[in-house]
């Protein structure tokens, strides 16, 4: 009997698991490419940020930021019509950002506004700081390094102190 009685332990918790994930499903997805950008408006609220792409469209984006880990963008072309929408905060997101190319502008339009920017004196660049989950587990800050000139000199991903349980009282 304790064997059956586990078992159904094991397929119960194994169903509400697979219910906590749909559950959890990002609403967003609920738009599709091709979708009239109003929808987007209907379910994710006004956007937070709104930039313009280079072929007549735009940038719609929703951050979570300053303590959260995700923003949602969305491309719209010049009719209103959804090219794509994903999560930008994100290593496949930010590996794109090309060092020597991109400018403070690039970097903008892709990822939005930063959590923090600061200036190192002695490096003389400014960093720009965003807070993501790396791998939907651990949570980082992905830094832009910028010279005076405004290109993008270096990116650095570090441990979010915020989520520290050492350094949680330091701040």
């Amino acid at each position: 009997m304790p064997y059956k009685l586990n078992r159904l332990r094991g397929a119960l918790a194994g169903v509400s698991a697979a219910l906590l994930l749909t559950a959890c499903a990002q609403p967003w997805t609920a738009v599709q490419p091709g979708a009239d950008a109003s929808a987007l408006t209907v379910r994710l609220g006004p956007p937070r940020e709104v930039y313009d792409l280079p072929d007549g469209g735009k940038r719609l984006m929703w951050p979570t930021q300053p303590l959260g880990e995700f923003t949602t963008a969305a491309d719209v072309d010049a009719s209103g019509k959804v090219v794509s929408l994903r999560q930008v905060l994100d290593d496949n997101e930010f590996y794109k950002a090309q060092i020597g190319t991109w400018t403070k502008k690039d970097v903008l339009v892709n990822f939005g506004r930063p959590v923090e920017t600061s200036y190192f004196p002695l490096m003389k660049r400014k960093v720009w700081t965003y807070r993501y989950m790396e791998a939907n587990i651990w949570y980082m800050m992905y830094n832009f390094y910028f010279d005076d000139s405004g290109v993008l000199r270096l990116t650095q991903k570090t441990p979010d102190p915020l989520h520290d349980p050492d350094r949680r009282n330091m701040f």
